[in-house]
């Protein structure tokens, strides 16, 4: 399944690149980004930079990590440059469909949007596979190792970096907000594709009449959860504290008979991006 989505995975990022990003000059950071760059200045086809860019890369990545990254990640750097320059130079084949445009995007920002999805969901699939597809990716872990610098903070200096690059040599000042937009749509396709559109809520339950609660949420909602021994602040006396998680739709299930149960009870509701366990997302997924 893992190799599945690598190969799927890039397949999605070299359509984004290709039919989107590509036509309309739009830099979206790391080394394809560069890449895009010098494709417009020079011609040189945008995946076969991109993978020698990224060669070095990987060395240096092994030398100083470990050979962590493995056949995934190298299956997922060649088949993500090659399929670029595939779809690139077979582009003939399907431009007719949008009226021979290099894109089906009308304008810049359409591009941004459709090209960040495509991308961020392809990058989030080879994510899941347990593999990268390399750049700065493996710059912000060899600096982390180095200076402790923390990896987001890399990786938005070098995205940033390249964006600027790409906004001197294409002397284009509306490059910047492009990149900037397509950037923020990657990561959060990543995001969702990674977690999930579902969004739960855990809950903590101070209440007196707890066992009460406790039944409701093991007949009415069939939800497990576990006590916490607390004690009250201010009283100095015991506490039983329900701490529980629940999907969105069950949370005003809960609240409603939490109310009638014990109308002084105290919740406090939070978010949580992920939850694993039985009941929600198994533990360990098939590779």
């Amino acid at each position: 399944m893992n190799y599945g989505r690598i190969v799927f995975g890039s397949l999605l990022m070299a359509i984004g690149y290709v039919y989107f990003l590509i036509p309309f000059r739009i830099v979206s950071g790391g080394v394809f980004g560069i890449s895009i760059v010098l494709h417009h200045l020079w011609g040189l086809p945008t995946g076969a930079t991109a993978l020698v860019l990224n060669i070095p890369l990987l060395i240096w990545g092994v030398r100083e990590l470990g050979p962590k990254f493995g056949v995934k990640t190298l299956l997922g750097l060649f088949l993500t440059s090659g399929l670029t320059d595939f779809l690139t130079y077979t582009s003939h084949w399907v431009t007719p469909l949008w009226d021979g445009a290099p894109s089906p995007a009308q304008e810049p920002f359409m591009a941004c949007l459709f090209g960040g999805a495509f991308v961020g969901a392809g990058l989030g699939l080879v994510f899941k596979a347990k593999a990268t597809t390399g750049g700065t990716d493996i710059l912000a872990q060899v600096i982390n190792k180095r200076f402790h610098t923390p990896v987001g903070q890399v990786l938005i200096m070098a995205d940033s970096c390249v964006i600027g690059l790409g906004v001197v040599l294409l002397q284009q000042m509306s490059l910047a907000l492009y990149g900037v937009v397509t950037i923020f749509v990657v990561g959060r396709v990543v995001d969702t594709v990674l977690t999930g559109t579902d969004f739960y809520k855990t809950l903590l339950i101070v209440s007196d009449k707890h066992e009460a609660i406790r039944e409701q949420i093991l007949s009415v909602l069939g939800r497990g959860g576990t006590y916490l021994d607390g004690e009250g602040l201010y009283s100095n006396t015991p506490k039983k504290v329900i701490l529980c998680a629940v999907s969105r739709r069950e949370l005003p299930i809960v609240e409603d008979f939490v109310k009638k149960v014990d109308a002084n009870a105290f919740i406090i509701i939070m978010d949580s991006r992920e939850i694993l366990g039985k009941g929600f997302k198994p533990m360990v997924e098939n590779t």
